[in-house]
């Protein structure tokens, strides 16, 4: 049996702003946008070459909103791995990505914590080989 997680949903307050960040801010991948009727979008983005991606969600109601950038509790809840940790850490810093902490060698590899455009706390992590 094979099983993968294909998806993950990420709300947030507007499906545009978070499209620009996620596609010019992370480099990531808008790999589809298809509209579902009643102002509500079907939103997936990914980096380059992810089996996973994001489904972009925006906010129905007044609950859903509440969750921006808090989805986790105020911890780091997405990790994004990097062959090349400075190269993207230097582009990244470049196009307006807020890093919470400087780079950071651990035992496992190079890693820092950003905030998504939402405040949503991601770690951008290269792994040793």
């Amino acid at each position: 049996m094979k099983q993968r997680i294909s998806l993950v949903a990420l709300v947030v307050r507007d499906y545009d702003e978070a499209i620009a960040f996620y596609t010019q801010a992370l480099g990531f991948t808008l790999l589809e946008d298809t509209d579902l009727g009643d102002g509500k979008r079907w939103v997936r983005v990914a980096p380059p070459g992810a089996e996973t991606a994001l489904l972009l969600a925006q906010a129905s109601n007044d609950e859903q909103a509440r969750s921006i950038g808090n989805q986790t509790g105020g911890r780091v809840g997405f990790f994004l791995h990097t062959d090349d940790f400075w190269r993207d850490h230097t582009a990244m810093s470049e196009r307006g990505v807020r890093f919470l902490e400087t780079p950071r060698v651990e035992s496992y590899g190079t890693v820092a914590v950003f905030e998504d455009l939402y405040g949503n706390r991601w770690d951008l992590l290269q792994l040793n080989a």
